[in-house]
């Protein structure tokens, strides 16, 4: 066998990685408003202590992973010199995944495989990809915009149209409340589709796909079946769901429910679905599904009729109507939209905190490329070239120019409009507790619940006392006086519903007050900044056995046989 058929013989070995740390801090390669926390980051950043904290993994590179015939390695939070040590293992393909605001790493990185790895091929990937002329700014073989699957396996001669495979991992990693590691399995990442047709003209996830829905499960059957096989491969039925709009799909929706009340597995979601959607699937048929938060965007008050998913919709009352049923509301809202002065603006934030949600996503208005804002403001000479790529993360500055805003004024803003959620609404951890509790309260009230509803019922119940232990914490550390006030009331509705706590959870009350005491010190010493784990995995090619899930394998740390120069 000659050197070129052995080559075209073996498996192709590949490396995916997303960008390297460390993240949220200012260096180099980034800035510190950047973290990789999506929570923490864009949600509850103001909540101090109460704050979520918890990161995602890259998503698309599992899936890249499971879905071709190559021995590939996942590397997720890496540092620096991790990547270095990994590319001295010879790969024919690099794969890099980044965000805008994260450029400059993977500009870096692709120096570096050129470097240490000059015959691999490099590919770059992900929402950075959409960066106009990336390929003349970073060096690089490959770009890949919108869905990777198909030009994966293109490019390696592979079946594009075969079926896909659908990874079973965590959604989150590092979760933490109040500083309390939580334990146990997380909920696994399901992800349906990608893309949306509503084409929202700020959207870079809906343009990115080209403003369509591409399906990975097309029926409710298929969603179904995928959820058991997960659920029953990582032990939980709770489910973080990555579709931008879920419930858009009606029929594949009522499907699940179907077939989860036939078979009796009583799986829970949490959904990012638009207004409309939510209103024409049914909000009791959303409990019976067992929807537990959904991501709504809600933008502007100002501006409903902007967009067709608002139209018409009484956003106040559907949240109030959601949280009765027990299902948190995260609201997502824009600043410093065109319209918007100093006069007007707060109008917005006021309404996006008087709708009373149990989270709020504030974001600068900002157009990223692929979008058709971004194409607009470029055809009307307003976006920004002195704003770098790694501040394009619509948390501090503007990437347009605004006759209305400028210098640091729509930071002042945006971080006013999250403490002003805090102080008027309190923490969301409080928020989330208060609706379990609705929840329950509103299945309990009921006579003759079917076999659906029970087991809801359970669930909610479940949830309302793990959250009720949070609630001596908060109050310890509450904001303000109405946040000591309401969680001294809640405290007094749990006992009222479920009796006073068992001796188990007295302990476990007192242990999170002291860990909630400790962690409110360390943020002050030290600051929020955390240190991320680096997550290896390996998909080794099929070749005589079948291709799927299990074959996602943690990888052993092999020996490098020297330091590289990075």
């Amino acid at each position: 066998m000659n050197a070129t058929s052995e080559k075209t013989s073996r498996p192709r070995r590949i490396l995916l990685s997303g960008v390297f740390g460390p993240y949220g801090v200012d260096d180099e390669y980034g800035h510190k408003e950047n973290k990789m926390e999506l929570f923490h980051n864009q949600v509850t950043r103001a909540q101090g202590a109460a704050s979520f904290r918890f990161t995602h993994r890259s998503f698309g590179l599992y899936f890249l992973a499971a879905n071709v015939d190559a021995d590939v390695t996942v590397l997720d939070f890496p540092s620096r010199q991790r990547f270095a040590e990994e590319l001295l293992q010879g790969y024919d393909l690099v794969g890099i995944s980044f965000i805008t605001p994260n450029f400059k790493k993977a500009r870096e990185m692709a120096r570096m495989t050129r470097a240490i790895s000059p015959r691999s091929e490099i590919v770059i990937g992900g929402h950075g990809a959409a960066i106009e002329g990336v390929e003349e700014l970073i060096d690089c073989d490959h770009v890949v915009q919108g869905e990777g699957i198909r030009w994966l396996r293109e490019h390696l001669g592979q079946n594009p149209d075969a079926p896909i495979v659908h990874p079973a991992i965590p959604s989150t990693e590092n979760q933490r409340i109040l500083g309390v590691p939580v334990p146990g399995t997380t909920a696994s990442l399901l992800v349906p589709g990608v893309g949306c047709p509503n084409g929202c003209n700020f959207c870079c996830t809906s343009h990115f796909f080209g403003r369509q829905y591409t399906p990975f499960l097309r029926t409710g059957r298929q969603l179904f079946e995928t959820a058991c096989r997960i659920a029953d491969e990582r032990g939980t039925d709770h489910f973080f769901v990555m579709d931008e709009n879920f419930l858009k799909h009606r029929e594949r929706a009522v499907e699940l429910l179907e077939q989860m009340e036939r078979h009796r597995r009583w799986f829970r979601f949490h959904l990012f679905s638009s207004a409309e959607a939510i209103v024409g699937f049914g909000l009791d048929n959303l409990v019976r599904l067992g929807v537990s938060m959904l991501w709504v965007g809600f933008e502007s008050q100002s501006r409903q009729d902007a967009y067709a998913k608002n139209s018409g919709i009484d956003a106040a009352q559907l949240v109030r109507e959601l949280r009765d049923r027990g299902i948190s509301v995260l609201a997502s809202g824009m600043l410093c939209m065109e319209h918007h002065t100093p006069d007007n603006m707060q109008q917005d934030i006021d309404y996006l905190i008087g709708l009373e949600p149990d989270l709020i996503q504030f974001m600068l208005y900002t157009p990223l490329p692929v979008t058709t804002l971004y194409r607009d403001h470029q055809a009307r000479g307003l976006l920004r070239d002195d704003v770098p790529f790694e501040e394009r993360h619509g948390q501090t500055k503007l990437a347009y120019r605004h006759p209305a805003f400028s210098g640091d004024e729509p930071q002042r803003w945006i971080d006013a409009a999250f403490g002003q959620d805090y102080e008027r609404n309190s923490s969301s951890l409080y928020r989330v507790a208060e609706t379990s509790l609705r929840g329950y309260r509103r299945l309990a009230a009921m006579r003759n619940r079917d076999d659906c509803l029970e087991a809801r019922m359970r669930q909610f119940e479940q949830q309302a006392r793990e959250y009720a232990l949070v609630l001596p914490a908060l109050r310890r550390h509450a904001v303000n006086a109405v946040e000591r006030r309401r969680c001294r009331e809640l405290e007094r509705q749990v006992v009222a519903t479920f009796g006073p706590p068992t001796p188990i959870e007295r302990v476990e009350r007192l242990a999170m007050r002291g860990f909630a005491a400790w962690w409110r010190l360390r943020l002050e010493l030290v600051g929020d900044h955390l240190p991320h784990r680096t997550i290896v995995t390996y998909s080794p090619a099929r070749r005589t056995k079948p291709f799927g899930v299990s074959d996602l394998l943690p990888t052993p740390r092999r020996p490098v046989t020297s330091t590289p120069t990075v």
